[in-house]
């Protein structure tokens, strides 16, 4: 018997079912895609080519033998695809089901129980591990966001410190040429005072002095009026 197949044949497989499904899957397991467990049917009456399932740690693989065995069908589905796994034991024989993503249910029926329950704690241990390692790539994500937050404000500290430095602490105050020439009030008529208190309020209007410059001029305006 080939050394290959042995390790498949702990709760009574099939030797025959092994072998021929092991040689076709030669050809079909990916890249680094390494067989985990193989369980086979075994019914009640005398069948010559049983249903096989096999599991990786990259998919399930449904393997139905056709046309007198020569030929099979296969089925797979990856991890990431399984929603969940059920195992119902029977009198004879056990029924394995998945179910997927998208509302599918397989199942393969009369496998034997203790078949049944290593195929069951294999799923169960890959769908954890794709579940841990999902958890473990959002955690990542979510730890690394405060990290571009402190850049981020960092940068602004420091911008925020060089407009501190450029700008002088008591920024002078500039007159426009109208107000500089308007400062001896004294002596003034009452309507001249008052067209002087419109000029101000001409020059705050289009924005060439302040609201304060203004405020001063008028109270100083209307103490002499």
């Amino acid at each position: 018997m080939k050394d290959q197949i042995k390790k498949f044949l702990n709760e009574e497989q099939d030797p025959k079912a092994i072998e021929k499904i092991t040689s076709k899957l030669s050809d079909l397991l990916m890249k680094n895609e390494e067989i985990g467990y193989i369980g086979v049917q075994k019914k009640p009456a005398l069948t010559v080519f049983p249903d096989s399932i096999v599991l990786t740690n990259k998919r399930i693989i449904i393997c139905q033998p056709k046309n007198l065995g020569l030929s099979m069908d296969f089925t797979d589905y990856t991890w990431d695809q399984i929603e969940g796994t059920f195992v119902k034991e029977n009198i004879l024989g056990s029924e394995f089901s998945f179910s997927t993503k998208t509302d599918l249910t397989v199942s393969i029926d009369y496998i034997p129980k203790i078949q049944a329950r290593k195929i069951y704690t294999f799923a169960k241990e890959q769908l954890d591990q794709l579940k841990n390692t999902a958890a473990a790539n959002t955690t990542n994500v979510i730890e690394a966001a405060p990290i571009i937050d402190d850049e981020i404000e960092e940068m602004e500290t420091e911008e925020v410190n060089d407009f501190a430095e450029i700008l002088p602490a008591n920024p002078p105050v500039f007159s426009s040429p109208e107000v500089s020439k308007d400062n001896d009030l004294k002596g003034l008529t009452q309507d001249e005072l008052f067209e002087k208190l419109q000029n101000y309020k001409k020059l705050l209007d289009n924005g060439l002095i302040l609201q304060g410059e203004y405020d001063a001029f008028k109270k100083e305006i209307l103490s002499l009026m």
